[in-house]
């Protein structure tokens, strides 16, 4: 066989493995990405990216809070909730806040004050629950909310979800004509004709 064929070849089989472990790489990215998405939500969290900076210092701008539901009767001064202010306050998007103080009036049911961390004053608004549990920020994971947000782009969606995709695809080519070509090989083996050298 002539030093050509074997570079050929050489060659052939390191851009083999390099797409094999392309494929592999990206299947390991698409089910740990799958693993992070799914599992929060099937052990009872919810997610909420942080827009703002109120919270520097503790959460920063960027940052996924997870929040678990917690019985309104163990709320507590010092927990952070994520909550939709009232409606006279003028915000109209969810709030992650830090409780400043709770009150009791004179029905018996108690309000709430809220501070971002960043913020030199609480929020000028007190608000009592609609319900009788709350979401309760139990961890939060750094710059993972741009992630989220960029997927919110479709384009960049496709993006992610195409790249993986082809390198699987390409794998799978590269596999199958590897299959091939061996087939072909063989049944050339097989096709050619036996010579017998005569013994004196």
């Amino acid at each position: 066989m002539s030093t050509h064929h074997t570079e050929t070849r050489g060659i052939r089989r390191g851009l083999g493995r390099v797409a094999r472990t392309l494929v592999t790489l990206a299947a390991v990215i698409v089910v740990l990405g799958g693993i992070a998405w799914a599992l929060p939500s099937a052990l009872g969290y919810e997610r909420y990216v942080i827009t703002g900076g109120s919270m520097s210092g503790s959460i920063e701008k960027g940052a996924v809070v997870f929040t678990r539901n917690v019985p309104e009767a163990d709320l507590a001064v010092g927990d952070v909730i994520t909550y939709l202010p009232p409606s006279d306050s003028g915000v109209t998007t969810l709030v992650t806040h830090r409780i400043h103080d709770i009150k009791t009036g004179a029905d018996g049911r108690p309000s709430y004050r809220t501070q971002g961390d960043a913020n030199p004053d609480p929020d000028p608004w007190r608000f009592a629950l609609d319900s009788d549990v709350q979401p309760v920020v139990q961890f939060h994971v750094p710059l993972a909310g741009h992630v989220l947000i960029a997927l919110a782009d479709r384009d960049i969606r496709m993006l992610v979800i195409g790249i993986p995709a082809g390198l699987v695809a390409l794998g799978a080519l590269t596999e199958l004509v590897s299959v091939l070509r061996g087939t072909q090989r063989r049944h050339r083996l097989d096709a050619s004709p036996t010579t017998t050298a005569a013994g004196a």
